[in-house]
């Protein structure tokens, strides 16, 4: 079995109210969810979906720090601090991925496990103990002692970039062609084929909530559904696609913070059913994908 966990940053599940949420005016399908309930929702593409609790008893709107931290982890981060966190870790949230990360936990019962994303070249430049202060993500992939993936793997078809148009790149003068979000879904789906566990980090999503502009950010839905259903569309019988979020943001234009809105956890593939069942925190996604490569 394989899984794909994709991290979309600052996606909630609000009202489907069309005047607020863009999830219901953005024109595609596979983010247009129905209103929460209490048992799974079908979704387009064949999936289904339960809302996770991101709160998680800690007073306070969640933050990604926090979030980030106890999606890669399965620890309620919120938790272990006592409040919730913006930005990056602190040495707290850093030493729970050190002992948790689900990429040095999968490494570890010999699974090939990888966080897709691609670095630009300065990332290399910094201390290691820089590199350390950086993202959720990029401390998941240095506790499991896993490299990362570099432009010249973006540019061979290996990895795909924060910004999967590659305009983020083009516009820093790298030499990187642009890249339509299908490509980039495509992508996702062969490399999944050479390993057994994939995570991808997407959070252009959360930058165009804090805008305010519904504008913006259902221009992010519309790229973020046609990356998905390229994926879904080439995907092999033996995955599963996993998506969640830290926090609420998009799916309430009326502000630009983040919100007190479940997230959702949609599946779609092999065992997508049985892996939502029971689950309603978003603390137990890691132990979920975890039971699925024991």
């Amino acid at each position: 079995m394989k899984t794909i966990l994709l991290f979309i940053d600052g996606l909630g599940w609000g009202p489907p109210d069309a005047s607020t949420n863009p999830q219901y005016s953005y024109g595609g399908n596979l983010f247009r969810l129905p209103p929460v309930q209490d048992s799974p929702v079908a979704l387009a593409g064949g999936g289904i979906a339960v809302p996770l609790d991101a709160v998680l008893g800690v007073p306070g709107v969640p933050q990604s720090a926090t979030g980030q931290t106890t999606l890669f982890s399965g620890v309620n981060a919120q938790g272990v601090l006592g409040k919730h966190l913006t930005g990056f870790p602190n040495e707290k949230l850093q030493d729970v991925l050190r002992q948790n990360s689900i990429l040095k936990t999968l490494t570890q019962r010999g699974y090939v496990a990888r966080f897709l994303n691609a670095f630009r070249p300065r990332f290399w430049e910094l201390s290691e103990e820089r590199k350390w202060t950086l993202s959720a993500t990029t401390v998941a992939t240095l506790a499991a002692q896993l490299p990362f993936f570099n432009l010249d793997d973006v540019k061979a078809g290996r990895s795909v970039y924060q910004d999967f148009t590659n305009g983020d790149l083009i516009s820093r003068g790298f030499d990187v062609e642009p890249m339509l979000p299908s490509e980039a879904g495509g992508i996702l789906a062969q490399q999944i084929r050479h390993h057994d566990f994939l995570l991808y980090e997407y959070f252009q999503t959360d930058k165009a909530g804090h805008s305010g502009e519904q504008a913006k950010i259902e221009k992010q839905l519309k790229m973020l559904d046609d990356f998905l259903g390229a994926l879904l569309e080439h995907l092999q019988d033996d995955t599963l696609v996993v998506l969640t979020s830290d926090h609420g943001n998009l799916e309430d234009a009326t502000t630009r913070r983040h919100t007190l809105n479940p997230v959702p956890l949609m599946a779609w593939g092999q065992g997508a059913e049985d892996f939502l069942l029971g689950l309603n925190r978003l603390d137990q996604v890691a132990a979920a994908i975890l039971a699925r490569h024991p």
